[in-house]
C-alpha cells in the first residue's frame, strides 16, 4: 500500500505570486466548468420542453435530468484519460485541454436548434454536448487539485478548499443568472430564447481562462518526479492503492449529494412545492455564496486543526438535521424557510468540502495523485451528483413524499462517516 503523500519527500517551493496564480488558473477554468453544469440544472424544466418534449411533463423533466446523469457516466472516461495525461505530462497541458473540451461543449449548449426544429437531432446533440462536458469536468478535479496543492504544500488545506469555492463561484453566477432572467423575461422570452444567454457568457468567460493557464508555471513537486512516474498509474492504483480509491470514493459521496440538492433546488421548488421559480434561484444563491465564502475559511482551519474532525462533524450534522429541514421547508413552503434551510445545506456543504480534496490529496502519491483522484472523485460524482436528481425525483415518486431528499443526504452521510473512520484509522490523517 503506498505511503500518503504527507509522508512524501520535500520539493523546491515557489514564491507566494506563483501559489496565488495557481489558485487563480485553477479556480477560473472549474467555475466556468460547473457553471455551465449549474446552469443545465437551473433550467432543467426549460430544457426538457424545448428538447426532450412528451405527452407527459413529468417524463419530459426525466429524460433532461438522465441525459444530465448519463453523461457523467463519461466522467470516469475523462477521469482516466486526463489523469493519465496530468500524471505523465504535466497538470499544467491537462488542464488546458479540459477547459479547451469544455468550451466545445457549452458552444454546442449556445447554438442547438429545439426538437420543435430539428428532431430527435435536437436530443441527440444536447446529449452529445453533455458527453463531452462530462469528459472535460472528467479530468478538471483531480489536475486542478494537484496544481493547488502541490504549489503550496504548507497550506494544502486553504489552496485546495478553493476548489470547491470556485464552485460555489460557479453557482453564484448561475443563480444571478436565474435571477436576471426571470426577474425582466417573460415565460415565453425565456423558453424561445432567454434559457441561452446564461450559456453564451459563460462561453466568453472561456478564453481568459485558458489564457491564464496557459502562463502559469508547472508545479514544483510534478517537476521533483517526473522523471519517477508510473509506467502504468492505473495498474499502479488498482492493484496496490485500491483501498485508496474506495476510501476516496466514499468520501466524495456527502459532498457532490449537497452540492447537486443546492443545484437541482430551483427545479424542486418548482415541482414539488408549488413555488414561483425566482424563489428556488434566490435559495441556491445563498448556499451557493455560503459554498464560496465559507469554504476557504474552514480550509485555513483545516490545516491547523486537521481534516478529518472537521468532515466528522458535518456528516453528523447532515444525518441529524436533514429530516427535520426538509419537513420544516415541506411545511412552509416560503421565501424566509427555504433560503435558511438552503443556508444551512450551502454551509454544510462549504465545510466539509473545503476540507476534502486537502484529504484527497494526502491519500494518494504525488506519481498516481491526478489519476486517483480523478477516478475517486468522478465515480463517487457519478454515483451521488449526477444522477442525483434522477434519484430524488424517483424517490418522490415511487414514496410519493417530498421528504424524499432528505433520505438521500442521509444516506450519502452515512456511507462517508465510515469512509472518514478508516482513512484516519488506515492512513493515520487527521
Amino acid at each position: 500500500m503506498s505511503a500518503p503523500v504527507a509522508a512524501a519527500r520535500a520539493t523546491p517551493s515557489r514564491d507566494a505570486s506563483q501559489m496565488y496564480k495557481a489558485v487563480i488558473a485553477s479556480s477560473i477554468g472549474n467555475a466556468l466548468e460547473f457553471y455551465d453544469l449549474t446552469l443545465y440544472l437551473y433550467f432543467a424544466v426549460t430544457i426538457s420542453k424545448l428538447f426532450f418534449p412528451t405527452s407527459n411533463p413529468t417524463t419530459s423533466l426525466l429524460l433532461a435530468l438522465g441525459s444530465f446523469g448519463i453523461s457523467y457516466l463519461m466522467r470516469p472516461l475523462g477521469a482516466i484519460v486526463l489523469g493519465l495525461y496530468a500524471d505523465r505530462v504535466g497538470r499544467k497541458p491537462a488542464l488546458m485541454l479540459s477547459i479547451v473540451l469544455m468550451m466545445v461543449g457549452t458552444s454546442m449548449m449556445v447554438v442547438m436548434p429545439s426538437y420543435e426544429s430539428i428532431g430527435i437531432l435536437a436530443s441527440i446533440g444536447v446529449l452529445a454536448a453533455r458527453l463531452i462536458q462530462g469528459f472535460s469536468v472528467g479530468g478538471e478535479f483531480g489536475a486542478s487539485t494537484a496544481f493547488m496543492v502541490e504549489h503550496g504544500p504548507a497550506r494544502k488545506g486553504f489552496f485546495a478548499s478553493f476548489q470547491f469555492a470556485s464552485q460555489g463561484l460557479a453557482s453564484v453566477m448561475a443563480a444571478l443568472s436565474g435571477v436576471i432572467l426571470s426577474a425582466t423575461l417573460s415565460a415565453d422570452q425565456i423558453g424561445s430564447w432567454g434559457w441561452r444567454l446564461p450559456f453564451a457568457f459563460g462561453l466568453l468567460i472561456g478564453p481568459v481562462g485558458l489564457y491564464i493557464r496557459r502562463n502559469i508555471e508547472e508545479t514544483p513537486e510534478f517537476e521533483a518526479t517526473a522523471e519517477e512516474a508510473a509506467n502504468s498509474p492505473v495498474r499502479d492504483l488498482f492493484v496496490q492503492q485500491w483501498l485508496n480509491i474506495l476510501l476516496a470514493t466514499g468520501l466524495v459521496a456527502t459532498s457532490t449529494a449537497l452540492n447537486y440538492m443546492i443545484s437541482y433546488t430551483p427545479t424542486y421548488a418548482v415541482n414539488q412545492l408549488g413555488l414561483p421559480s425566482w424563489i428556488g434561484f434566490v435559495a441556491s444563491f445563498v448556499g451557493a455564496v455560503m459554498l464560496m465564502t465559507v469554504a476557504p475559511l474552514v480550509g485555513h482551519w483545516s490545516d491547523s486543526i486537521g481534516r478529518t474532525p472537521i468532515m466528522r462533524a458535518v456528516v453528523i450534522g447532515v444525518f441529524v438535521l436533514m429530516f427535520p429541514a426538509f419537513a420544516l421547508l415541506i411545511s412552509y413552503p416560503v421565501l424566509l424557510v427555504i433560503v435558511p434551510v438552503l443556508a444551512l445545506i450551502g454551509g454544510l456543504k462549504a465545510s466539509y468540502s473545503a476540507a476534502l480534496p486537502a484529504l484527497m490529496a494526502e491519500i494518494f502519491p504525488t506519481r498516481t495523485r491526478s489519476t486517483g483522484m480523478n477516478i475517486s472523485y468522478n465515480v463517487g460524482v457519478t454515483l451521488f451528483g449526477g444522477f442525483a436528481p434522477f434519484w430524488i425525483e424517483s424517490l418522490i415518486a415511487i414514496t410519493h413524499t417530498a421528504l424524499a431528499p432528505s433520505f438521500f443526504l442521509m444516506f450519502a452521510a452515512s456511507v462517508s462517516l465510515v469512509c472518514i473512520v478508516l482513512v484516519r484509522r488506515k492512513f493515520g490523517l487527521r
